[in-house]
């Protein structure tokens, strides 16, 4: 029965894994083709100071590294991001009940690779389109994609150095 309870458990933990990783998804690319639609007539569009809706296409990789490498890249980037998305759902599809943070961020890097991955593979490049930017200076314009990544890589950090398990073990231990 116990044994039972934890494949339940288990089970229960693969299906919300794959649903915020689709949820990231399913935002990357529908934001992407609200946006690319909306600057595509519109041109840039600053929201406050600081933030605007720009369209770049980018051929690099994060912060456009490689981008003018010459296309061998586009290889690269789609097999390296067809590799990490595996290993990821492998990592997903094991992980026990107690790694629930960890994994929230592995899902969130799967959901934000397989949105960035898409782009790649139909474009040649990824669609960004948020700018943040002071006066001259500009971070490298990004997509919901890159925000799952980075928030999930996170995530995956601080838990790596123990922030959510000692949380989690202080609460266990009050139970």
């Amino acid at each position: 029965m116990e044994k039972q309870l934890g494949n339940n458990r288990t089970a229960r933990h693969r299906i919300a894994f794959a649903l915020v990783a689709v949820m990231f998804l399913v935002a990357d690319w529908v934001s992407k083709r609200v946006f690319q639609d909306w600057l595509d007539s519109t041109g840039p569009i600053e929201v406050v100071a600081g933030l605007r809706f720009i369209l770049v296409h980018n051929h690099g990789a994060a912060f456009g590294f490689l981008a003018s490498a010459g296309g061998w890249q586009r290889g690269l980037f789609i097999s390296v991001a067809g590799a990490v998305m595996i290993y990821l759902a492998w990592r997903l599809w094991a992980a026990r009940a107690e790694e629930a943070v960890v994994n929230m961020g592995f899902a969130m890097i799967l959901g934000g690779a397989a949105g960035n991955l898409i782009d790649r593979v139909q474009h040649g490049y990824v669609i960004d389109f948020i700018d943040i930017h002071f006066k001259a200076w500009h971070w490298p314009a990004f997509n919901v994609a890159d925000s799952a990544i980075t928030i999930g890589a996170a995530v995956v950090i601080l838990d790596s150095l123990g922030l959510f398990r000692r949380k989690l073990d202080r609460k266990n231990e009050l139970t």
